[in-house]
């Protein structure tokens, strides 16, 4: 069983009657798998949440607002991206016994509210991954790379190109590479 992020909140002190609001305020280091394979929150790095719990009927309505760093690499040309975000999320925490029909009724996961706790981590990640780029591009108009040196296109001069041929070619090659004075020299032979 692995260790409670430090997303966990104690809702002890949070009243039962409809209506009630509470203020929360976490700084705390990011936990890992924050995002997707390509760009997400680097594990460890700060993430600062400011959230209102409010009671409802059915469970604990949470709006917050997350403050955080987002790194990857630009899927066509590997550039290293950096940035800082805010992502805003707003989910319902069900209490335990009327989540399972909640759960039949929409067919999707439900979040659930602790005897004690209330864990903003799985809303978080599903906030943060559905704001992120699902291609991260350092630019929109980025070229990438050249597909022969690796080099990043837009780092190289206009005109950039190759002059390796085909090897499949190479007997072809060789014919253009004769002399006309090898031309006649086989034309004698004949």
């Amino acid at each position: 069983m692995s260790a409670p992020s430090g997303l966990v909140i104690d809702i002890v002190d949070l009243p039962h009657a409809v209506g009630a609001t509470k203020d929360v305020r976490l700084r705390v280091p990011a936990p890992p798998g924050l995002g997707t394979a390509v760009i997400g929150t680097p594990e460890g790095s700060p993430v600062a949440v400011d959230a209102t719990l409010t009671v409802l009927e059915d469970g604990v309505l949470v709006r917050a607002t997350a403050d955080l760093h987002v790194h990857g690499e630009c899927v066509r040309c590997l550039q290293d991206l950096d940035e800082d975000r805010t992502v805003r999320l707003e989910e319902l925490y069900h209490l335990p016994h009327g989540a399972a029909a909640k759960e039949d009724e929409e067919d999707q996961d439900v979040l659930l509210l602790g005897e004690t706790t209330l864990d903003l981590e799985p809303a978080l990640r599903d906030a943060l991954v559905g704001d992120l780029p699902f291609r991260p591009l350092c630019r929109p108009d980025c070229r990438g790379l050249c597909p022969r040196c690796g080099e990043r296109l837009d780092d190289l001069p206009p005109g950039h190109h190759h002059q390796d041929r085909d090897p499949r070619w190479s007997v072809l090659a060789s014919l253009l590479a004769q002399t006309p004075q090898d031309d006649a020299d086989s034309q004698g032979r004949a």
